[in-house]
Formats: C-alpha cells, sequence, structure tokens
C-alpha cells in the first residue's frame, strides 16, 4: 500500500464525516417523515453512524425501508427533497478542518472533494458553506459512471489535475473510501473522527489514521516538500 513520503499535490476529501459533519441535517429529514407518518423523532446519535451510508442507511434506520421495498423509490425522493431544503442548517466543517484548509491553499496544495452524495447536492452544500471558489473539483456519486468503492472518480479526478495517483492522497471515513484509493494506487487515509465504525477501521488497511483534522495537518507538515 503506498504510503505519504511527501507533501501530496492535491488532497482529496470525502464529504460526510470527513470534511463537512453533516449528521444532523442528514437526520433530520428522515424524522420529519417520521412524523409525518405518525412516528417520534429518533434521537440525533441513532443516525450518526449511518450518515455515510447516504439515504439507503438513513431510510433504513429510521423507517426501515430498504431498497428492495415497492416504495423505496418514493421514499428516497421524499428524503432527497426535504434534505434539499435544509442542507446546510447546522453542517459545519470540523474543528480543525478551516485551519488545515487554509494550509493547503498557503502551500499551493490543491483539495477537492469526491463524495457519493448526488452531485447536484455536493454543489449546493460547498456553495452553501462558502466553499465553491476554493475548492478545486467537487464529485458527487453520480459524477462518473460508478461511484465508490469503485475508482471512477478517482480516475477523473486524476485526469482532471492532471496528476498522478502518488501525488495525491485521499480522506475518507468509510471503507468504501480506501478501497477505491487503493484500487488507482494512491495513498489513503482512514477519518476516524467521521462516522465509521471505531472497531472496524483497523480492518480497512488504511496507509494512515488520524483522530482528527489537527492530526491530519501535523501529519502533512512532517512530509517534506
Amino acid at each position: 500500500m503506498p504510503q505519504l513520503k511527501t507533501r501530496p499535490a492535491a488532497v482529496f476529501f470525502d464529504l460526510d464525516g470527513t470534511l463537512v459533519d453533516t449528521a444532523d441535517d442528514l437526520a433530520a429529514p428522515v424524522n420529519h417523515m417520521r412524523e409525518a407518518r405518525g412516528l417520534k423523532p429518533l434521537p440525533l446519535e441513532e443516525y450518526r453512524p449511518f450518515a455515510s451510508a447516504g439515504s439507503r442507511g438513513l431510510l433504513h434506520i429510521g423507517l426501515g425501508a430498504t431498497a428492495d421495498d415497492p416504495d423505496y423509490p418514493a421514499l428516497r425522493t421524499e428524503f432527497l427533497n426535504r434534505y434539499e431544503q435544509e442542507i446546510a442548517v447546522h453542517s459545519r466543517l470540523f474543528d480543525g478542518m478551516p485551519a488545515l484548509l487554509a494550509w493547503l491553499e498557503t502551500n499551493g496544495i490543491r483539495w477537492g472533494v469526491i463524495s457519493n452524495k448526488l452531485e447536484y447536492l455536493v454543489h449546493k452544500l460547498v456553495q452553501q458553506l462558502g466553499l465553491g471558489h476554493r475548492v478545486a473539483l467537487a464529485y458527487g456519486g453520480d459524477t462518473a459512471p460508478r461511484a465508490k468503492p469503485w475508482p471512477d472518480p478517482l480516475k477523473m479526478a486524476l485526469k482532471e489535475t492532471e496528476l498522478t495517483a502518488r501525488q495525491c492522497v485521499y480522506i475518507g471515513d468509510d471503507l468504501r473510501d480506501i478501497q477505491a484509493a487503493h484500487a488507482v494506487d494512491m495513498p489513503a487515509v482512514a477519518a476516524a473522527y467521521g462516522y465509521g465504525n471505531p472497531n472496524e477501521i483497523p480492518h480497512w488497511k488504511a496507509d494512515h489514521v488520524v483522530n482528527s483534522p489537527q492530526e491530519l495537518l501535523a501529519m502533512l507538515k512532517r512530509l517534506p516538500a
């Protein structure tokens, strides 16, 4: 597995649970859907471990729905419509992330977002957080032919930036992130501060594990330019 030996030319982040803490805003529309059906809202903490799993995971924990259910497409559409309306009420960059992004920019290191969230939602959230003019690229799960864990979006990012995989690093809080990075021979960092199960992270075989954006920044600073 590729280890980071020098400072990367570009850093790519997963969005939910890595760059931005979106859990509360992802849980809210599901609870609204529960209330509309006469059900009590669930504690936000129950949704948090499923926040990186997208609508499928959230609708399963909130409404017991699975992708095989006949009414799942309608539920997913309702969820996406509700979420889009309140996409950035509570969502914020993780603590320490503003300083990390500022350091990357000061040192001429490009950064981008490669998410499995639908592209139009990625762009809307990035814009509402005031990052649209700073991000080098912002991909969603439907930007490339196949989403993570397939390597397609990472290959697309390498082509757009005209960089090699070893010149970049990918940060994510889900096994699919690590798998996608390794599929293109890109160094992969597991964001243990995100939504992943901490007991499973050691089995992902990430090249590095960080417990906070501050720890990631310190690691990057130690690398020779």
